[in-house]
């Protein structure tokens, strides 16, 4: 329990401070927040006090006092401020800067309707095996911390930093969670961490479910950024998995703004988690692939700790310094732009305000749901002829016409893993059964004799004006039967695309289908209405009880 005691020793300096100071309002405060909390049906902004609540706490410390564990050179930073601010200062000022205000009525809807999907797809993703064996490596390994909460395990809790990387394991152990543009997985990066945070302050001292939805958009707004910096993050990665660099930056940054970092140790966050971030593609399609989620978590939260302890690290890590490899080292084509301060904007335009997320309809990479989509209006035409199933032996020859990408071209994959990152696989189970599902990948359905002997007449091109990118992409799959019949379909925007987003509805039914997994309906239900008001909660427990 060494670690459980020191961090709330170290924690009380910091982010259980200032929760505390926050449960000690005065009346004057809590009557100037009242808007806000009590408007439910039209949020009205309010300033979040936390920290110039942590300022006050500090304000009789001398300013030696405050600087005295800083290295000489932070120390030159703190006495001569840069007269020129740098991209990675700005950062730093962004995410301690965000208030309420800033967080619109659209934002903080999609940004629920992303922390819903995330806690559904990581408690179904803790009855996998790859799940498993990373909880089990943490139980084996590490000494027993009973502080933050695990998916799917009642009673089960690990330090917090490993609670991050089971749970981030947790939600892409299926490739089943949220996909945007650039391409990246960005709540599994983050969510895990903010919640293994929450789990670990004192029960008097929990965020409100407000200061969790600014951190959790803090850290989905600088992976966006991040990635915006680039051409070439916009099209389907090559070298490296995104989620396990940006996301440990957003990470980072997320646990920086929920532990009250000031601005230069968030700057210092973000640099120290670029120092932790990176994992290779040839690893897709393996059980090595949710590692990087759990990672991007994990080790975000880490670079926070680090930084509010006063690591330091390079001051312009996402600058574009000539000669010198900082962020550059992930994309070679990085063009970094400054962030506005939130303090000198009235109303700051989040990237989740302009494009919505895509949330997926069956656990597999975001390029299936296209082939799936295709194939399966061929499979409605072909039903429609009554022949009551299909069989290979009707099939002579099929054509799929999908963007080039190697590692999402698997003729014929041999694993669960290698299936959810195959054209092939997805269009010829579509073909089948009509649809994809989650018991698609099931050994049983993966090594079924007639899938294989309909991916033995699969053949691929790739159109010169198909690209691998996410946003620009189609789908098309022709059918030849036997007869002499041909059968088309196609796909220009799947349904759970961000421009064709799934209904409430329809996210609300995916919830129910994961979370029932592992819950009880009524904890079940419980974490559907805790979401759903969530900026309106004085502090996370109705979210977080139901997952204990």
């Amino acid at each position: 329990m060494l670690y459980k005691e020191e961090m709330q020793t170290h924690l009380s300096k910091r982010s259980i401070t200032t929760f505390r100071v926050q449960h000690r309002e005065t009346e004057r405060e809590k009557e100037r927040d009242k808007d806000f909390t009590t408007s439910k049906a039209k949020p009205q902004p309010r300033h979040n006090n936390m920290l110039s609540k942590v300022q006050r706490s500090f304000r009789p410390l001398s300013t030696l006092t405050m600087v005295r564990g800083l290295h000489k050179s932070a120390l030159d930073v703190v006495e001569r401020p840069a007269s020129e601010e740098t991209v990675t200062s700005s950062f730093g000022r962004f995410i301690q800067g965000v208030q309420p205000r800033h967080l619109s009525s659209k934002v903080l809807q999609r940004s629920k309707r992303m922390v819903l999907d995330s806690i559904g797809v990581g408690l179904l993703g803790s009855t996998t095996e790859v799940f498993e064996l990373a909880l089990q490596h943490c139980q084996h390994m590490y000494a027993p911390d009973d502080i933050s909460f695990v998916y799917g395990r009642n009673g089960t809790k690990l330090s917090p930093t490993l609670a991050a990387f089971v749970n981030g394991v947790a939600v892409h152990s299926m490739d089943f969670d949220d996909t945007w543009h650039p391409a990246t997985h960005p709540s599994g990066a983050v969510l895990p961490a903010l919640l293994a945070i929450s789990d670990m302050l004192p029960s008097k001292s929990k965020p409100r479910g407000l200061d969790l939805l600014i951190a959790f958009n803090v850290g989905i707004e600088i992976q966006g950024r991040l990635m915006r910096f680039s051409n070439e993050a916009r099209n389907i990665p090559k070298r490296f998995h995104p989620p396990s660099v940006v996301g440990t930056m957003g990470s980072a940054a997320a646990c920086a703004r929920l532990l009250s970092l000031d601005n230069f140790q968030c700057s210092n966050a973000l640099a120290i988690a670029a120092s932790l971030a990176g994992a290779p593609m040839a690893n897709a399609a393996t059980q090595s692939k949710p590692l990087h989620i759990g990672n991007a978590s994990r080790l975000g939260l880490e670079a926070a700790l680090l930084a509010s302890r006063g690591l330091e690290a390079s001051p312009l890590i996402l600058d574009a310094v000539p000669g010198v490899a900082g962020f550059s080292a992930f994309y070679e084509d990085y063009a970094p732009r400054p962030l506005a301060s939130p303090e000198e904007e009235e109303q700051h335009s989040f990237l989740l305000e302009e494009q919505d997320m895509a949330f997926k309809r069956f656990p597999a990479h975001l390029g299936m749901h296209w082939v799936a989509d295709a194939a399966a209006t061929v499979h409605k035409a072909l039903m429609d002829l009554s022949l009551g199933s299909i069989s290979p032996s009707m099939v002579q020859d099929i054509l799929l016409r999908v963007p080039h990408s190697k590692y999402i071209n698997r003729p014929f994959p041999e694993s669960e893993h290698q299936a959810r990152h195959s054209f092939q696989f997805n269009a010829c189970t579509a073909l089948l059964d009509g649809e994809v599902t989650v018991q698609s990948f099931q050994a049983e359905a993966v090594l079924r004799p007639e899938l294989y002997e309909l991916l033995s007449r699969v053949r691929v091109e790739h159109p010169q004006d198909n690209p691998a990118n996410f946003d620009r992409m189609y789908a098309e799959v022709e059918v030849t039967l036997v007869s002499g019949d041909v059968f088309r379909g196609r796909c220009d925007t799947f349904y759970g695309h961000w421009r064709n987003p799934l209904s409430d509805e329809s996210l609300r039914k995916k919830f129910h289908n994961n979370a029932s997994a592992v819950l009880t309906q009524e904890k079940v239900d419980a974490l559907v209405e805790a979401v759903e008001g969530l900026e309106y909660l004085d502090d996370c427990t109705p979210l977080l009880a139901p997952l204990q």
